[in-house]
């Protein structure tokens, strides 16, 4: 994986942004948020400003101009340099093409599944399950809404992404639930005996 002078994946939406044409930040934003960017990039304004000038401080982009309209404060548009360019085509690049190794939480919560009792993750995961079908649900409604004003699916991806992720993860954690129900998870005569040990304790 390539060290990169700023790594941060909203860096490289606004990278984006401003390859398409010079922005200033609050229209970065606004852009993000419209083609719900947001939901794929963590995005807040605080970080946002951050980026900018540590993209500006490597001199992947560079201020264009300042603007002002009416009674608004002035308003830094920002372009891509030569060197921003190549950096948003190499990076995203190794992005779609190398797998790496991503921690998300639920993994570290079934890393540490056994603290629990069997009973209580059963309940836990079940819930987790209803979870996710509301999420899957809310998407298939949002796939109808957007088929209406015929979105191109190019620009849904992501999203199309993330829904296959969930659901797959909510086939393989109904089957756990399952394994965990019938005793057949290897390991239970352990996880279950820790806890009544743990209980005759208490």
């Amino acid at each position: 994986m390539t060290r990169r002078k700023v790594s941060n994946p909203l860096a490289l939406a606004v990278l984006a942004c401003l390859y398409e044409r010079p922005m200033h930040p609050y229209e970065i934003a606004s852009t993000l948020r419209e083609r719900h960017k947001d939901e794929s990039i963590k995005l807040n304004y605080g970080s946002l400003y951050s980026v900018v000038e540590s993209l500006k401080g490597h001199a992947l982009i560079t201020e264009q101009e300042t603007e002002r309209q009416g009674n608004r404060p002035e308003r830094t548009v920002y372009q891509i340099t030569d060197a921003g360019r190549l950096e948003l085509i190499d990076w995203l690049s190794e992005l779609l093409c190398r797998p790496v190794k991503e921690f998300t939480r639920f993994e570290a919560g079934l890393s540490l599944l056994p603290v629990l009792p069997p009973k209580d993750v059963v309940a836990l995961l079940e819930e987790r399950c209803r979870r996710l079908v509301v999420e899957l649900e809310q998407y298939q409604t949002l796939r109808k809404l957007v088929a209406t004003h015929q979105v191109p699916r190019l620009f849904l991806i992501e999203s199309e992404y993330r829904m296959t992720l969930r659901e797959a993860e909510l086939k393989w954690t109904r089957a756990l639930i399952a394994d965990i129900t019938s005793g057949s998870l290897e390991g239970m005569d352990r996880w279950l005996q820790h806890h009544e040990a743990l209980g005759a304790r208490n």
